[in-house]
């Protein structure tokens, strides 16, 4: 006789409910880059999409109480020559978005308090250092104007925003760079490669503190 222990679960007979749709965001059309990012940056006032565009690279921002269907003549953020791969909200200005893209430049954009009017094509500052696609962008946690980008060019770097220079650049991964997170209080770096290994790098130096094989 055979049977099935079954774990104990205070979450096993909840379910989630989906929101009507005048409730939600529709119309959209997200972008079909390939790229591993979930296309899309929330903050306390505003919902940014990247979207599909003819011509380059954009993303809508909606405020967050805009919902229901989208016209499809909405104002874009869009300036970028190639598609966007990825988009973050600065998390000490609401109204302050990077975006990375193929073009192999990132830009800082500056959302009007009340939302987008027109289409916003002048950027605050562009970031131009990667030689290949930037896949990854990242606010420093505790920082002012401190961003991280990393590309297909296998480079991490941690700009001052403030100027548009690189702050450290960070050239001790022999191949893609899939993922990036700071501690708490952005004093350690962690990133993630295709080598299959995990550094635990001092943003300061760039100088590598730790490295782990992921196992399979």
């Amino acid at each position: 006789m055979s049977f099935r222990v079954v774990r104990s679960s205070k979450f096993r007979h909840v379910y989630g409910t989906a929101m009507k749709r005048e409730q939600c965001y529709d119309n959209i059309r997200v972008s079909k880059s390939s790229w591993d990012s979930t296309f899309c940056a929330v903050n306390p006032k505003f919902l940014a999409i990247i979207v599909e565009s003819a011509g380059g690279g954009a993303f809508i921002v909606l405020p967050l109480n805009k919902v229901g269907r989208i016209n499809p003549d909405y104002p874009l953020v869009g300036g970028h020559k190639g598609p966007i791969l990825d988009i973050a909200w600065c998390p000490h200005n609401d109204n302050v978005i990077a975006s990375g893209s193929e073009d192999c430049v990132v830009k800082v954009w500056q959302v009007p308090d009340y939302g987008l009017q027109r289409t916003l094509t002048d950027s605050v500052v562009d970031l131009v250092y990667h030689q290949r696609r930037v896949g990854l962008v990242l606010w420093h946690p505790t920082a002012l104007n401190v961003l991280l980008t990393a590309g297909s060019d296998n480079q991490v770097v941690i700009w001052n925003v403030g100027i548009g220079e690189p702050l450290v650049k960070i050239d001790c991964h022999p191949d893609l760079v899939y993922s990036a997170s700071w501690n708490w209080d952005g004093s350690q770096l962690l990133t993630t490669c295709r080598d299959k290994k995990i550094r635990l790098i001092n943003p300061r130096t760039g100088e590598i503190e730790e490295v782990q094989l992921i196992s399979n």
